[in-house]
């Protein structure tokens, strides 16, 4: 009978960790995925780092965030670093390249255009 404060492989500490590798996973493919549907003209009006640049930082953290999930819990601080990349991007860079997508198409007022 296992204990609750086990170490086996099927103890609530590792499931803790598989479900934080996995959300950790999700908030990756997010930051990655709304990268790549940004235009570049909207990083370049930030004036921050270029498409390609976060498309690098957030494949790897993509890349290690899968690895992570798939192979069962946080495998070092290379995964928090990779979760830290995509809230970073997530909390700072979305915000203004969203706003930016936004003033480039709503250029009509709120009856039609001008």
């Amino acid at each position: 009978m296992a204990s609750i404060t086990g170490s086996g492989p099927y103890s609530p500490l590792n499931y803790f960790f598989v479900a934080l590798a996995v959300a950790a996973f999700v908030v990756e493919a997010w930051a990655f995925i709304d990268a790549i549907i940004r235009p570049a003209q909207a990083f370049r009006a930030v004036g921050k780092l270029s498409k390609p640049i976060w498309l690098i930082i957030l494949g790897v953290a993509f890349v290690l965030g899968l690895y992570a999930a798939a192979y069962g819990g946080i495998t070092g601080i290379l995964s928090v670093a990779a979760f830290v990349a995509a809230a970073i991007y997530l909390a700072d860079m979305r915000p203004k390249v969203k706003e930016f997508g936004r003033g480039s198409r709503n250029n009509s007022g709120p009856y039609g255009p001008w």
